[in-house]
């Protein structure tokens, strides 16, 4: 079992059952206590977790579990490669500068990027950043700061200094959730700097998230759909949510 998958495993028997015990998770999982208090630490530093001695309690703050890699990696997976097909037509042109977003169906966009098409590409992604580097004509800067479990992004006020002084063509964003009155949303406020931060850079904002995302709102709003320039999302998508979007003059490829 991954590191990620594990530390899903944990949140969600945190949430169901308040309290874990280091003790019994390392024999249930055939892994180290040591290795079980770095996954407690993890949740911890994301607001899920309150380790005590022995194992750890629900955070008193969790009001929604925010699904890890692992989970969201298999949700929806054939929506999420034909929304990034849809995306990859709007990479710009050789020698163009992009930068990537965290998450699934942006990990899907990298498997649409051609091996000859010379790119700037800049991200906070380490699971992205990993697998660009196995494209010869990427070149590629990763964002530091500090990486969240959760998403395996990083965020914090060094990543979003570093943004300052760029200005790329095209963002390709992700999102939680997306209202015409809260915009697009996260669970996480550093989340949602960071997302805040990435879409300030770019000439064009295109977001990619398949039509569950239309479901409901999160906490930190990053975007209002005014900040939308082309929205690509799947054939699930309302006709209320098409026209909710282009009445702010966002563009909806429907895949």
């Amino acid at each position: 079992m991954y590191a990620a998958e594990r530390q899903q495993l944990l949140a969600e028997r945190l949430q169901a059952d308040g309290r874990l015990s280091v003790v019994d998770l390392a024999e249930e999982l055939s892994v180290s206590s040591e290795t079980i208090r770095r996954d407690l630490a993890v949740l911890e530093r994301d607001g899920l977790a309150q380790r005590v001695h022995g194992g750890a309690v629900a955070s008193r703050a969790l009001t929604i579990l925010e699904p890890g890699l692992a989970q969201r990696t298999t949700t929806n997976a054939d929506q999420k490669e034909r929304i990034a097909r849809a995306a990859a037509d709007l990479l710009p042109a050789e020698n163009g500068s992009i930068v990537l977003d965290a998450g699934t169906t942006i990990s899907h966009l990298v498997d649409q990027i051609p091996l000859d098409h010379p790119l700037t590409v800049i991200t906070h992604a380490i699971p992205i950043a990993a697998k660009l580097t196995a494209i010869p004509s990427v070149n590629l800067h990763v964002l530091g700061g500090r990486v969240r479990g959760v998403t395996a992004a990083a965020v914090g006020q060094t990543m979003v200094d570093s943004l300052a002084g760029l200005h790329v063509d095209v963002c390709f964003l992700a999102t939680n959730a997306a209202t015409p009155e809260h915009g697009l949303s996260t669970p996480d406020a550093e989340e949602a700097a960071a997302k805040r931060a990435l879409v300030s850079c770019a000439r064009m904002v295109v977001v990619l998230a398949d039509s569950s995302k239309f479901s409901g709102e999160h906490v930190f709003s990053f975007a209002s759909y005014d900040d939308i320039d082309v929205f690509v999302t799947d054939d699930g998508i309302s006709a209320d949510d098409v026209a909710a979007l282009e009445a702010h003059k966002v563009k909806v490829v429907v895949t």
